[in-house]
């Protein structure tokens, strides 16, 4: 294997991870209001909950001081070691792409994640998590 298929690799890697991220949060936070509704206890989990929390918060903050998400600036590091473009290339990076990159004015994304966000802080009144004292029925 050359350096630069492993560069390709480890690049369409982070963007898999990417995707699974955002995954996450948004099914993450479907899943708890969806939860709520049809009694799953799962979704009260404490772990799973400060786990979404943190994921999210980290996305406003990064949104608000207007920082790049690290595994972009790894991917398309790992990219430029290739010698490749970014973003043309595999078939993983290149559907994968579509689903996670959006061209729209920073404070579009700004607006939407603070939005997510405070939904998601939300639920942690509306869909409160198992008290660390309080064992799970299921």
């Amino acid at each position: 294997m050359t350096r630069q298929l492993l560069f390709l690799w480890l690049a369409d890697f982070i963007l898999v991870v990417h995707v699974l991220f955002v995954l996450f949060v948004v099914c993450g936070l479907l899943a708890i209001y969806l939860g709520y509704a049809l009694q799953w206890q799962w979704v009260r989990n404490r772990f799973f909950r400060l786990a979404h929390l943190v994921a999210i918060a980290i996305v406003v903050l990064q949104a608000w001081l207007g920082v790049i998400c690290p595994l972009t600036g790894w991917e398309m590091a790992l990219r430029a070691k290739a010698g490749e473009a970014a973003y043309s290339g595999s078939f993983i990076q290149h559907w994968l792409q579509q689903l996670l990159y959006y061209s729209a004015p920073d404070w579009v994304f700004v607006l939407l994640y603070t939005v997510f966000g405070s939904l998601v802080l939300a639920s942690w009144w509306l869909v409160r998590p198992h008290s660390r004292s309080r064992q799970p029925d299921n």
